[in-house]
């Protein structure tokens, strides 16, 4: 029980460093949005897909 207890806290840290990422990208609002409602729904398989898919780069300040 307390493994799965981690492998969750892991899954969370990942999924807010995601977040992070998303809303500081320089995708669209619109992208942002569906992007971060992906990562909040389904949590591993939305960070999966976000790792592999997901708006890349930054805003340059």
């Amino acid at each position: 029980m307390f493994e799965y207890g981690i492998l969750g806290l892991l899954i969370l840290i990942a999924d807010i460093y995601a977040v992070i990422k998303i809303l500081g990208s320089g995708a669209s609002t619109g992208s942002k949005i569906l992007w971060t409602l992906g990562v909040l729904v389904f949590p591993l398989i939305g960070l999966i897909v976000w790792f592999f898919a997901g708006p890349k780069g930054s805003r340059s300040l």
